[in-house]
């Protein structure tokens, strides 16, 4: 593990921009074996880590947790394809964070505003879970993607593993920030985390997270940013 670890972090492009994932990543055999077997199953697919969407110079960071099978990993924009990119995104335009209108296609026209999007591991994982060493191991471009996020001023996560991952990236221990949905947390000199369910059809249908519980996030994140900006 350690070996692959400080391959990611070898992995450096020229003008301070974060490593991302080659698209035949091997850093994670499971998933790069879950990959090959998706690429005959499903050939029009992306079948590929999926890269962030939107832009470096924005001040909030959203992190999910993986790519869906039929979702990002078919379309390769991350939350593109299923139920929930339809929530996520429906209620970043409302908030002012996206514009345009979302179609489950990446190439439908939708922009993000002052926002960038990624996951904890960039790969699709069996079962839509991937292990804990898995997302220990795409950490690394989670830590360069803050990193270079200059303006950064929040970050959502969303569930505990992307909470957990992302509080480990800013360097702070875990056990120090208890997930909770609504939860915020100072993590960083003038940077706040906001904690929500993940936008899962799962977890909508079972009444865990409800569309208003989910805007209540967002709405917060809108004030902290207008206040401090």
């Amino acid at each position: 593990m350690a070996g692959r670890q400080a391959a990611v972090r070898n992995i450096i492009i020229p003008g301070g921009m974060p490593a991302v994932p080659d698209r035949d990543c091997g850093l994670c055999p499971r998933l790069a074996d879950f990959r090959r077997e998706n690429r005959i199953k499903f050939p029009p697919y992306h079948n590929a880590p999926v890269p962030a969407f939107g832009t470096l110079a924005g001040t909030l960071l959203i992190v999910g947790l993986a790519p869906g099978l039929h979702g990002a990993n078919q379309t390769g924009r991350p939350f593109t394809g299923d139920y929930a990119g339809d929530l996520l995104y429906d209620t970043l335009i409302r908030y002012g964070f996206a514009r345009g209108t979302y179609d489950r296609r990446p190439d439908d026209g939708l922009e993000l505003l002052d926002t960038r999007l990624t996951n904890a591991a960039r790969c699709v994982p069996p079962e839509n879970k991937p292990t804990p060493a898995e997302v220990a191991t795409c950490r690394d471009f989670l830590t360069q993607e803050i990193a270079a996020m200059a303006n950064l001023r929040a970050i959502v996560a969303l569930g505990t593993v992307s909470h957990a991952s992302t509080i480990t990236a800013l360097g702070r221990r875990p056990a120090h920030f208890a997930f909770g949905h609504g939860a915020r947390h100072d993590v960083r000199n003038g940077v706040v985390l906001f904690d929500s369910y993940h936008c899962s059809r799962y977890n909508t249908n079972t009444g865990r997270l409800t569309p208003e519980m989910f805007q209540t996030v967002f709405a917060a994140v809108r004030e902290h940013i207008d206040r401090d900006g």
